[in-house]
Order: C-alpha cells, then structure tokens, then sequence
C-alpha cells in the first residue's frame, strides 16, 4: 500500500495538470495550434532555466554519474537500432517509417524526466538528472533527423545538426549549470532568488500544454500503427531497459530518472520534427497523443513494480 500511495502521488499529478489543459482546449481558451508556439516559448526560457537551475543547486560528487550516462546513452543507442530493425520489417511506406522508428524510441523525458522523479525521490539531487537529459536529449535529436532524412530519400548534413545541438538552449543551460558546478562561481542572492521562482513554472506548464496538444479524432486510419508504436515505446523497450538496469544496480534517483527517460510517451517535438522533414505529420501527432494518455498507466506500473522490489 505504501508504495502504491507513493507511485500514485508521483503520477497522478502530472496527469491532473494534463487533464487541465486538454480541458482548456476543450473550453476554447487555448487552441491546438497555439500549442507549438508556447512550446517553444517553455522550452527555450523555462525549461532552460529550470535544468540550469537544479544544476547550479546540485553537488558535483552527486550531479557527475559516468556509469549512469554510459549506460543511457547505450540504452538509447540499442532502442534506435530495435526500432529500426522493426519497423523497416514491417512497414514498406517509406513517409510512416521514420515517424514510426522515432515513436518508440524517442521519448518525451524532458518534459517528464524531472517531476517524476523529484516525486518518486522526494528531496534528491537532480543535478545527475539534468545531465542525464543533457546526454539523452541531442542523441534522440541527431538520431530522429538522420532516420527522418533517411527515409525522405537525403543524406544528413552532419554541420547542420551539430550547429544546432550548440545552439539549443537546453545544451547552453547545461553547459552554465556546468561552468557553476564545477567553479566556486555563484550567482548575487537577488538573481539566485528569481531563478528559484521561475524554475518551477516550466513543468507544470508544459504538462499543461501537452495536454492541451490531445486530439483524438481521426486515430482509427492508424490504429494499427498506434497499437505497434504504443507496445514498443510504452511496454518493450522499458521493459528490456529497465530489467538490465535492475541488475545492474542502478537504485534511488538513478533509477527514477531512467523510468521517466525509458517509459515516457513519445517526445512532442516529434511531431514538429515530422512535418518538417517530410514524414508523415498526422500519425507523428497521433503517436504522441496515444502514447501520452496510456503513459500515465504505464508510468505507474512501471513505479509501483520497482517500488515494490525496493529500487526507490
């Protein structure tokens, strides 16, 4: 019962917060089309702003985790070339296939990783977290244009996408965080405590707008599709990650960050990613509408089985 009550508490919120905002959406008070725009808005000030600021309050024996980011970054990499191997089996249209391979393994962890686990874990360092994420986030990013670009018939232009992992705004808050972490550096008191405001702002808005992006008309075209996105991103690729994780002995906020890295729904930038490069845009939202209402069952299960064997 205990750690069903934990597991609940972590969970529930975020799905609550969601719930808000597709109801607002509902309501008329925020559109699906002003969604990408206030993402963009989120991530590029107050997410930066967050991941630099759980950096700069983290301790640098408990932020710097090698094992960790080795075995994330492998992870990642064996999701990719499942997926891939996968979907190019399955699946002969050439626009569904990159959609399809970046549903299952590019997962929403940036928007989940910190509030799932700052839940599950209550009063941990983030700071491994927040470079977790740096290390996970531009690796699906690279990953999801070169399969992207691929299967639209092009050769990636490898500049253009290191150009622009320098220029992401999360990448340069980390990098600040970083130069703080590792320097006696720290901020005048009066800034310090205006990042300390604004830092909690970035998740409980960005839940908002995900759930103000849910749309659920039109989802019988791809039902097919959505069933093998929803299995391999929700149920199999955790499945497998987190298992190995278990014996390998990864415990506590570690390995909450990788629940919330490995069985998160599909990224939303995904969609965006889709109808630029070609891909087919309709099932890309699809995927992320689908695989964000059954994550929040899933997130449980997946917290309350490892709950239960002690991990957290």
């Amino acid at each position: 019962m205990e750690s069903f009550l934990v597991c609940f508490r972590a969970v529930a919120p975020i799905f609550l917060i969601m719930a808000l905002g597709y109801l607002a959406q509902r309501l008329g008070t925020i559109s699906r089309d002003d969604v990408p725009r206030l993402n963009k808005v989120a991530f590029r000030y107050f997410l930066s702003v967050t991941m630099f600021y759980n950096l700069y309050q983290s301790d640098i024996s408990h932020a710097v985790q090698p094992k960790l980011l080795l075995f994330a970054l492998i992870a990642v990499l064996a999701e990719f070339a499942l997926a891939t191997l996968f979907v190019v089996a399955t699946e002969k249209t050439g626009s569904k296939r990159g959609v399809k391979i970046q549903g299952i393994f590019r997962s929403n962890s940036i928007l989940i990783g910190i509030p799932l686990t700052a839940a599950l874990v209550e009063g941990a360092d983030l700071g491994s977290i927040v470079l977790l994420l740096a290390v996970v986030v531009p690796t699906y990013n690279v990953l999801a244009v070169v399969i992207l670009e691929v299967f639209r018939g092009n050769r990636p232009q490898l500049g253009h996408v290191l150009l622009s992992i320098a220029k992401n705004p999360l990448i340069i808050a980390v990098a600040l965080g970083l130069v703080f972490l590792l320097t006696p550096l720290k901020l005048p008191v009066v800034l310090e405590s205006t990042l300390s405001q604004i830092a909690p702002i970035s998740n409980a808005f960005m839940l908002f707008l995900l759930g103000a992006f849910f749309r659920f008309d039109g989802l019988r075209r791809y039902r097919w599709d959505l069933v093998q996105v929803t299995l391999g991103r929700l149920v199999v690729m955790p499945g497998i990650i987190l298992a190995i994780a278990y014996f390998m002995g990864f415990r506590g906020v570690h390995f909450a960050g990788l629940i919330a890295v490995f069985g998160s729904a599909t990224a939303v930038s995904s969609f965006t990613m889709a109808q630029q490069l070609g891909g087919d845009d309709e099932l890309a939202g699809d995927i992320v509408v689908v695989t964000s209402v059954f994550c929040i069952a899933t997130l449980f299960l997946w917290s309350f089985l490892f709950k239960s064997l002690g991990v957290f």
